[in-house]
């Protein structure tokens, strides 16, 4: 029996040799190919394109195959590009999508395909489920009239075409990136792109006006050094290294497709998303005026809450999962989106997650304000408060998920001996208190996981939270 392909907002992905195979990949891209083929009467055009991943190559040139052979152009990207790269080149070419061989921040044994609309946003659920019924119908005739008709016509049909989006992208990025105040101010940056899609992007575009920039991990390595390529704290000590040989400002760094990113201090200390986002609200508020909205998921920091009550700016709390925000994005109701997971944009920009763009805006703000991020984080807790995040995972049994599960549709009115202010119920259970912290909690759709989210207003009481928090699971 074949292997049921669920594409996520993420797309799919799967472990190599095992579920990830050439046949399951062929069959994913027909079920995308009939999707695309079935939205547009005349020529299609879809953009291919991967991260350094292993056989990322030979899946573009399978993929740029199948296309053809249903009367769409394909537009190949020949090197590794970033996930948000190809994002703009989908809206700039008017592309009808992009099929983005990734696996992200996975481990090096995982590959993906990720699907892109011609909004350049992540595929929305009713897409997904389109291309999944368009597998089952491939699986249940994998010759349908239509296809051979689309084979005879692929005859006459142009060749795939290659396409190059780095410069236009790099481009687009001197719009937004204030490069001049960089320069100016004479800091030190040093980037690690994790063997993965940036590289070439964030230390080139900052060379090319001569700041100084020291890389590391700018080689391909389809291991990723042995480790998920996921720019967290733990991961980045040979980024910290190169910092103090050079004497750096800051450190930036990207995930394997470079959605995401990672931060660390001139101290070395790794600033967590959380933090990098509220810093980013204010910068841009600040700096570029902008007052029309910020976004965040439901498990992301409330300091964002305070600091849109500062600049007195609307908020918007969504449910987890980027492609929320993107459409926040896509209808310019906010100035800048985030997630906890190291996700965010700006307007008028991509509605997909930018880590190559977000180390350089913490470039800009630490060269303008000429403080460290430790100092500019202390100065927002010195003017709404403080506020300490964390995300933990706990694995369940059946029977404790299942206990946890009724647990979590009453709604208490007391946690941790403190008064529940509001039950928020926006992506899980999320609990507000009236000392104005909270717990999330989110059951994973595919794995017996819950996640939960904590926030105090003190080390302290975090600390005691997070001990209750989990307490309450398997009481």
């Amino acid at each position: 029996m074949a292997t049921q392909i669920k594409f996520g907002t993420s797309g799919w992905r799967a472990v190599m040799a095992e579920e990830f195979t050439f046949a399951n990949v062929h069959r994913a891209v027909q079920g995308i190919a009939r999707y695309v083929a079935s939205q547009k009467s005349n020529r299609a055009r879809v953009i291919v394109g991967r991260d350094p991943r292993f056989l990322g190559e030979t899946f573009c040139a399978m993929a740029a195959n199948i296309l053809s052979s249903h009367g769409i152009t394909p537009l190949v990207i020949a090197e590794a590009a970033p996930t948000p790269t190809i994002s703009y080149a989908v809206i700039q070419s008017k592309a009808d999508g992009a099929i983005n061989f990734t696996a992200s921040h996975n481990p090096p044994e995982y590959n993906g395909i990720k699907f892109s609309t011609p909004d350049g946003a992540p595929a929305l659920p009713e897409v997904t489920q389109a291309i999944e019924a368009e597998i089952a119908a491939f699986d249940a005739n994998p010759q349908t009239p239509e296809a051979k008709k689309a084979e005879t016509q692929s005859q006459s049909q142009p060749l795939s075409q290659s396409i190059d989006p780095r410069r236009m992208y790099l481009s687009r990025l001197r719009e937004i990136v204030d490069l001049d105040v960089i320069k100016k101010a004479g800091v030190k940056i040093a980037f690690d792109p994790m063997w993965g899609a940036a590289r070439g992007y964030s230390d080139a575009f900052l060379r090319e006006v001569g700041v100084t920039v020291a890389t590391v991990h700018d080689s391909r390595d389809v291991l990723f050094g042995g480790h998920a390529p996921e720019p967290d704290d733990h991961l980045l000590e040979d980024l910290r290294q190169k910092m103090r040989e050079i004497g750096a400002a800051i450190g930036i760094a990207t995930d394997g497709d470079a959605d995401r990113f990672g931060i660390v201090d001139e101290d070395g200390t790794f600033l967590q998303a959380n933090y990098i986002i509220a810093l980013l609200f204010d910068y841009l508020v600040e700096t570029r005026g902008w007052k029309n909205g910020v976004g965040k998921s439901v498990a992301t920091t409330n300091l964002i809450n305070a600091l849109a009550e500062k600049h007195k700016i609307e908020l918007h709390e969504t449910p987890v999962g980027f492609k929320y925000i993107g459409e926040l994005i896509k209808q310019d109701k906010i100035l800048i989106g985030g997630e906890e997971s190291a996700g965010l944009s700006i307007r008028k920009h991509v509605p997909e997650k930018d880590g190559v763009l977000a180390g350089l805006l913490c470039c800009e703000m630490v060269a303008r304000r000429g403080a460290s991020l430790g100092n500019q984080l202390a100065n927002l807790f010195a003017e709404v408060g403080s506020f300490y995040p964390l995300r933990e995972n706990f694995s369940l049994t059946p029977e404790v998920k299942q206990k946890f599960t009724e647990k979590l549709r009453r709604d208490p009115s007391e946690f941790h001996g403190i008064k529940v202010a509001e039950a928020v119920r926006t992506d899980g259970l999320k609990l507000v208190l009236t000392d104005g912290s909270w717990v999330c909690y989110r059951l994973s759709g595919t794995e017996p996981v819950v996640r939960v989210y904590s926030e105090a207003r003190s080390r302290e009481d975090l600390a005691k939270l997070s001990a209750a928090a989990k307490a309450w699971i398997f009481d």
